[in-house]
């Protein structure tokens, strides 16, 4: 019997024990969940107090049994064994899934409520349990009942009418009052961050100068009249140059690429260049890779409305413009601005090495009159009171430059409503507040909307809506000089950047005009707008949504309304730098450019005119448009971005790619790898499709997961070879020609 007993003990000892599925309330700070623990039983052992006393135990450990049994009953026990492990186990699992299914969605014996995610993706559980469900058409019907009790219209007046150039003293006041407004609104957090950027801007005792060249002595003769004398172009080179005027179309490659081939020689010499097309930046630095001594730059009434009815430019206006190709401070390229702080001294590439100078239409007739050389092709003819327009050379042309460089504080202002769920993660959108001159369309709009929507959601959140992300409101300073606020700010903030904004949405440059909606976007937003245009109304159709109005045009509503973003846009700086999808929306005049867009005219009644009165019932839509992509990007389970569209654009690139087709045999290369790895993109796309469709949908943390690889997709597109200091050109797809190709083939 001992040796018997012996082995009884060793089959206890080698046995394994038997495990216990203990059910545990899980709290965090809005809701709770169960989770499902697996535990070593131990004889004797009770769960933890804070466990739910809900378990299903497995069989007594065999130590807990008699100590002596007969060997009849041990060889009976042995026979039975199997018998009654499958039983047990039978059991053990029948019983599990009952109680799942049974206590998954309350916990009745620990006495609480589990709050589990609605089926509906769209809905939300309030705060308090006697508020009830708020569902998509809940959260928009509130949301136009309260924004609707604005006055937009009245904040744009009032905020034209204010000085806003960035470092001024109104600008400072602005910054308050805005702040204020903020905190009155009782969001649950506001800051303001200050930045010490060096701007540019014109020598009131030394103003740039215009002369003619004597042509006997060479030297600086009669002193041509600049007519808009405070017009300038920030972060032009200082200094003179001296040559024959040319006529150079717009500027761009393809311009002067032409203007050589017809026998005139751009290098040496100084380029007049349109207004329109490209931005004032790109038009000097192409001016300066073809060898050009400096610019002039004018707008021309061929490319505003001709109607004598609408109203359009002076003559006698000059347009301002900032020539720095990029975006941010120039003199602390990938560091943020802030006081006290020591920089390396370098400066950003994108700073031209020569002079520019806007100037009237009044100043360009008068210079093209002179001009001698061959016509200019039809399609460079203007409507200046010239004609032929030759391509020149003109008279010789001295340009002098005296703008100074100073080191200027500008403000961001934030205010914030905390996520319930992803606090962490941050649905942004920003306004540029600064402007030259009255900036009713620039700016006024734009931060007007901003405060309304401020005041709208901060009423939503009182009325039951907590979001499921954050939402960060954000009014920008020094964006006249390109973005520099939001760079500042990016830069600060770069190497987390893409793990917590989510989107940022510009309402810069929000109405120009009434007739045609675009929005400028990265690709993973498209399929949310188009959903989107399809709840707001039309400001201009009664009875049609906005996507009606676009698709009665033309049925491609993505081609009538979709357009890259532009870099002289702070939504660029956030995709191109920074890896976060942005979109910028604009309300625009049918074929034509607000006209008084960076001039002392873009006031509040000059844009009420062009509008015809319609300006309130534009903006409001705009607010419409941008409230509902909020509240979506915020409130959505699952981040309602298409992370499959960059398939598409690959697709698109590589027949663009075509046309270097001889750089990339120089290389030994061909664009079979694109074509495979646009293959794997679009097999990984649907691979994450696929495993979101069978999750879980009450599983938290695997929401999060897949929100936060959504949330990075865009990061991925950023070239690592590439510099943060030549932030224009990071981003593969944001690049243009052989930038776009560059970053392609070190991408790979």
């Amino acid at each position: 019997m001992e040796r018997l007993w012996g082995v009884l003990q060793r089959v206890q000892r080698w046995s394994p024990r038997p495990s216990q599925t203990i059910y545990k309330l899980v709290e965090g700070t809005q809701q709770g969940r169960l989770e499902e623990e697996e535990e070593d039983g131990e004889e004797g052992a009770e769960p933890p107090s804070h466990f739910c006393p809900m378990e299903l135990r497995g069989p007594e450990p065999l130590g807990s049994r008699p100590a002596r049994q007969s060997l009849g009953l041990w060889a009976a026990g042995r026979r039975a064994a199997p018998y009654l492990v499958l039983t047990a186990l039978l059991i053990f699992t029948g019983a599990f899934l009952l109680g799942y299914v049974t206590f998954r969605g309350s916990c009745q014996a620990c006495g609480d409520d589990v709050l589990v995610v609605s089926e509906d993706v769209n809905s939300e559980l309030g705060l308090d349990s006697h508020q009830g469900t708020l569902y998509w058409s809940d959260l928009q019907a509130m949301f136009l009942r309260l924004l609707g009790e604005g006055r937009l219209e009245d904040t744009i007046r009032q905020t034209s009418h204010r000085e806003r150039v960035a470092g001024s003293a109104g600008m400072a006041a602005l910054a308050q009052d805005i702040r204020a407004a903020l905190l009155r609104e009782k969001l649950d957090h506001v800051w303001m961050d200050t930045h010490y950027v060096g701007l540019q801007f014109p020598d009131r005792a030394h103003p740039n100068t215009l002369h003619w060249v004597d042509a006997a002595t060479g030297r600086p003769g009669e002193q041509l009249p600049l007519e808009d004398p405070d017009v300038y172009c920030p972060y032009s080179a200082t200094g003179n140059a001296t040559g024959e005027l040319v006529y150079a179309h717009y500027g761009r490659p393809e311009d002067l690429q032409d203007l050589r081939a017809r026998g005139v020689e751009p290098a040496g010499r100084l380029l007049l260049v349109r207004l329109g097309l490209i931005s004032f930046a790109q038009k000097v630095a192409s001016a300066q890779d073809f060898g050009a001594q400096g610019v002039l730059i004018y707008p021309d009434p061929a490319d505003f409305s001709q109607d004598p009815h609408k109203l359009s430019l002076s003559s006698h206006r000059a347009v301002y413009g900032h020539v720095h190709l990029g975006t941010g401070d120039p003199y602390t390229p990938g560091f943020p601005s802030f006081n006290q702080t020591q920089f390396p001294p370098v400066q950003s590439s994108g700073l031209p090495s020569i002079p520019a100078q806007p100037i009237s239409a009044d100043i360009a007739s008068l210079l093209l009159k002179k001009f001698e050389g061959p016509v200019a092709p039809k399609e460079w003819q203007g409507y200046l009171p010239v004609s032929p327009y030759r391509l020149g050379p003109g008279p010789g042309l001295h340009l002098g430059v005296n703008n100074h460089r100073t080191s200027t504080p500008i403000s961001n202002i934030f205010g914030c409503i905390e996520g319930r769920s992803e606090p962490d993660h941050y649905v942004v959108i920003g306004a540029q507040r600064d402007a030259w001159g009255p900036g009713a369309a620039k700016s006024a709009v734009g931060t007007a909307i901003l405060l309304e929507l401020v005041r709208t959601f901060s009423s939503m959140v009182s009325n039951g809506f907590r979001p499921r992300r954050s939402l960060l409101f954000i009014s920008w300073d020094g964006g006249d000089f390109g973005s520099v606020g939001s760079m500042e700010w990016l830069e600060g903030y770069l190497s987390v950047l893409h793990l917590k904004a989510v989107v940022y949405v510009s309402l810069d440059n929000a109405v120009l005009g009434d007739d045609k909606f675009h929005a400028k976007t990265s690709p993973l937003l498209i399929s949310l707008i188009e959903n989107v245009l399809k709840q707001v109304d039309s400001p201009n159709r009664s009875g049609q949504t906005l996507y009606e109005q676009v698709v009665f045009s033309n049925h491609s509503w993505e081609a009538e309304v979709i357009r890259p973003l532009p870099m002289e846009s702070s939504a660029y700086s956030f995709t191109a730098f920074a890896g976060v999808p942005a979109v910028e929306f604009s309300f625009v005049e049918d074929g034509l450019v607000y006209p008084f867009l960076h001039t002392k005219d873009d006031t509040y009644e000059n844009l009420h005119r062009v509008l015809r009165g319609r300006l309130p019932a534009v903006a409001l839509a705009v607010a419409q448009l941008a409230g509902q992509l909020l509240i979506r990007l915020s409130h959505d389970r699952l981040l309602p971005l298409d992370f499959g569209r960059y398939g598409d654009v690959v697709l698109k690139h590589i027949g663009s790619l075509n046309e270097f087709s001889g750089d990339l045999k120089a290389r030994g290369l061909t664009l079979q790898w694109v074509y495979s790895a646009r293959g794997d993109y679009i097999r990984a796309a649907e691979k994450l499709r696929k495993e979101i469709y069978s999750s879980e949908e009450s599983d938290e943390r695997l929401t999060r997961m897949y929100n936060v690889r959504i949330m990075r997709v865009e990061f991925y597109f950023l070239s690592q070879y590439v510099s943060p200091a030549d932030s224009p050109f990071r981003h593969i797809f944001l690049g243009h020609g052989d930038h776009t190709l560059t970053a392609l083939l070190e991408y790979r």
